[in-house]
């Protein structure tokens, strides 16, 4: 069987930056399961996965426009301390989550001024060429319901 929409794919990876540094690996844990064609993994690496069979090893780089995107300096603001109620516990990594117009916004602290702190709405990967190894360790056709529900379910999905 090889991957296609509509399919549920479960694989092994691990992820580097473009300098080649080991970000996440999956490999001795559970694989990533997800559903093809769905937009449940970055574009470019459901791209690469696309008819690609269990057993097959992948190894591919992506570029920002098919990852997390470039970054967008618009997204990173500085906001006065007042408007935090526990200002003095903010750190530097600390996330909060905005709702906007497009669904929530995951905002995280880049840095701590006297009177502002600098929150950034980019992935954290944004701007990143990212490389991916990939082994395919299983695959099956999705369940009307996962299509439907454009996720997995079940062992490895979103509703145990």
């Amino acid at each position: 069987m090889k991957i296609a929409k509509d399919h549920v794919v479960s694989i092994h990876y691990t992820l580097k930056d473009s300098s080649g540094k080991e970000m996440e690996s999956s490999f001795g844990d559970d694989p990533l399961v997800y559903l093809q064609g769905h937009k449940n993994i970055i574009p470019g690496l459901e791209e690469a996965l696309e008819q690609k069979e269990v057993g097959d090893k992948v190894n591919v780089v992506i570029e920002p426009d098919k990852a997390y995107g470039t970054r967008n300096e618009q997204l990173v603001q500085a906001v006065p301390k007042t408007e935090f109620p526990d200002a003095d516990k903010i750190e530097v990594g600390t996330h909060f989550e905005m709702d906007s117009p497009g669904g929530p916004i995951l905002l995280v602290v880049t840095e701590i001024m006297d009177d502002k702190v600098v929150l950034d709405g980019n992935h954290p990967m944004a701007g990143m060429t990212l490389s991916f190894e990939v082994e395919i360790m299983e695959i099956r056709k999705a369940t009307d319901e996962e299509v439907a529900h454009r996720h997995v379910h079940g062992p490895g999905g979103h509703h145990h």
